[in-house]
């Protein structure tokens, strides 16, 4: 029988029935929605996630567990080792977690690892298909912080005419299943080989989100966004998948940014701060914005 959430983390992560005799445990920081700890026992270490289904994030444990399962199976994240609801035990992996400035300097290599994932997991994922599209994303949180009173509530209209311009400028790709929360702390480094972790988000999508995602969180410049493009693509990119690709950008940063306002009303994570987040997010959208708007002209609305 599984320990009441309510319960401290020692006392759930004491009752787990996958140890291997006694444990000790150590808060894992970092994250902005779950609360996360590293779990030595007598056969070594492990992660252990508690995290609950957040239906005004889109975020649902089930769908979680099958893709980190499906993408341990392709190749690209730790085993999960046990779960049940609310927890997820997965193998502790020995190695760097990335910062932004880590994902500037791997560029390439993490374009290479997108490609491949991109590629690889519809063979993997099963079940019912979810999709993730960041501008129905942007949509409905503007219905939830309307709903629910946000401080930001003026400002909706505003990043709503914003989605639909920059969902505009969006060049047609196939469609691939995307991790689609490429922060930087995302990405693994063991010295050989890079690994995903955290499929919260993960879905059908076109590539484009991913790319952005992980170009902007990292704070790109343009060059080094066009070399991530062209180690993708394995051709420099067409002058749509360019524009297509500073939209996204921006959309990426709009939709952090609302994700934050929203947690501002419904999360509350030990040294999470999402009113600075939200404030740190719109200032790199309007950098982005301003950006996009001297290389390809001022919106028409």
């Amino acid at each position: 029988m599984s320990e009441s959430p309510a319960a401290p983390p020692e006392a759930r992560i004491a009752r787990l029935p996958c140890w291997n005799g006694p444990v000790t445990f150590e808060p894992l920081k970092g994250g902005l929605s779950n609360d996360s700890f590293v779990v030595t026992d007598a056969s070594g270490r492990h992660v252990v996630r508690f995290g609950k289904d957040y239906p005004f994030h889109h975020v649902y444990r089930d769908r979680e567990l099958m893709s980190a399962r499906a993408a341990h199976e392709a190749g690209f994240a730790p085993k999960v080792e046990y779960a049940e609801p609310g927890v997820m035990v997965a193998t502790f992996l020995e190695a760097r977690t990335f910062s932004p400035a880590d994902v500037v300097a791997e560029r390439l290599r993490v374009a290479e690892l997108l490609r491949r994932f991109h590629a690889a997991m519809p063979h993997h994922v099963s079940g019912a298909g979810f999709i993730f599209w960041a501008f129905h994303v942007i949509r409905d949180y503007a219905r939830t912080l309307d709903a629910g009173g946000s401080r930001m509530k003026p400002e909706l209209t505003r990043y709503l005419t914003l989605a639909t311009e920059l969902e505009a400028a969006q060049a047609p790709l196939p469609v691939v299943f995307a991790h689609n929360d490429l922060l930087p702390s995302n990405f693994l480094d063991d010295g050989e080989r890079l690994w995903l972790i955290d499929f919260e988000y993960a879905g059908f999508s076109t590539a484009m989100f991913d790319l952005a995602g992980a170009s902007s969180n990292a704070g790109f410049t343009a060059e080094q966004s066009e070399e991530f493009l062209t180690a993708y693509f394995g051709a420099e990119p067409a002058p749509a998948i360019r524009r297509s690709m500073a939209a996204m950008q921006c959309a990426s940063l709009l939709r952090e940014a609302m994700w934050s306002m929203v947690s501002e009303l419904y999360l509350s994570a030990p040294g999470a701060d999402y009113v600075a987040y939200t404030t740190e997010n719109l200032e790199r959208l309007e950098a982005a914005l301003s950006s996009y708007t001297e290389t390809y002209g001022k919106f028409s609305s």
